[in-house]
């Protein structure tokens, strides 16, 4: 059975991620923020979990080394964790302390769960990598323009590294696929409950992508995703 991490993992697009690939048969370690919600979600799935602030850089790359350590090269990795900028946050508005603590979560742990447990899936020449960004932070449409900064310029941020980091491993040629996922408005914390659509159908193709059959032939990736589909970036 393979190996599947995945942060965020204790409620929302990131538990209902792992519940499905459980399902399928993989092993998993959830990570997130709240160790008693955090452990509630392990028990639920049977399954390893690690609690830790992603917002502190120092211990999320501790915690996904000894992860690393103890649990080996994982198969999958999907980083569903994220917060949203407060309401009021545009460029000039926004606080050093806001846009710190938004792009310390939403872009740089992403870095450091990359950076650490990435080498070693690229060595084994099989991995998938599975990032949530979102569609405001697309560079076309209504994507980063009109206010919530510190999030839109952190997916944007998400989106460049998952497009850089496809390039640098080949494009799915050398085993390591790489890519986006814009979930829509989904009815998560974050989302609201009147948000369209639900958890199951906002974690569809980010389940999809960690399970899929890939020719490097005809297949692609380092691409955002939407609905299984492509969109612009």
């Amino acid at each position: 059975m393979s190996l599947a991490i995945v942060t965020g993992g204790s409620r929302g697009l990131g538990f209902e991620t792992a519940r499905a690939l459980k399902a399928q048969g993989h092993n998993i370690v959830l990570v997130a923020k709240d160790p008693e919600r955090l452990k509630l979600a392990a028990q639920q799935l049977q399954c390893d979990y690690r609690a830790v602030d992603l917002e502190d850089l120092e211990e999320a790359k501790e915690t996904f080394q000894e992860i690393l350590a103890t649990f080996g090269s994982p198969q999958i990795l999907v980083l569903a964790h994220g917060v949203m900028s407060e309401k009021m946050s545009k460029t000039l508005k926004t606080t050093t302390e806001e846009w710190r603590r938004v792009m310390a979560i939403n872009l740089d742990s992403v870095f450091a769960a990359v950076n650490i447990l990435g080498p070693s899936m690229a060595e084994a020449r099989n991995g998938r990598i599975i990032i949530f960004s979102a569609c405001l932070g697309r560079m076309s449409g209504p994507g980063n323009a009109g206010g919530l900064a510190p999030y839109r310029i952190s997916k944007a941020g998400v989106n460049a590294l998952v497009r850089n980091l496809a390039h640098e491993t080949g494009h799915g040629t050398r085993g390591l696929l790489v890519d986006a996922v814009c979930p829509n408005h989904t009815r998560t914390d974050m989302g609201g409950p009147d948000a369209p659509l639900s958890v199951e159908e906002g974690a569809d193709t980010a389940i999809w992508l960690a399970t899929r059959e890939f020719d490097s032939a005809t297949d692609k990736t380092g691409l955002l995703w939407e609905e299984r589909e492509v969109i612009d970036w």
